[in-house]
């Protein structure tokens, strides 16, 4: 039975240490813009453009 009281406290240690994480992750801004993430999937990503290859420029500038 004193198993039981103690799991209960625990639990309760616990639920209050994540209740107080949640309100300082809203408090700190965690949550504040709702809209942004939903349409960033919409956007194109910039792609990295490629280099050409020295030695061909550099045959075709001397023909």
């Amino acid at each position: 039975m004193e198993v039981i009281f103690m799991l209960i406290g625990f639990s309760l240690l616990v639920a209050l240490i994540f209740l107080a994480l949640f309100f300082w992750a809203v408090k700190s801004g965690q949550f504040d813009d709702q809209h942004t993430p939903s349409i960033r999937i919409l956007f194109d990503e910039n792609k990295p453009t490629q280099k050409q290859n020295s030695s061909t420029t550099n045959k075709k500038d001397q023909d």
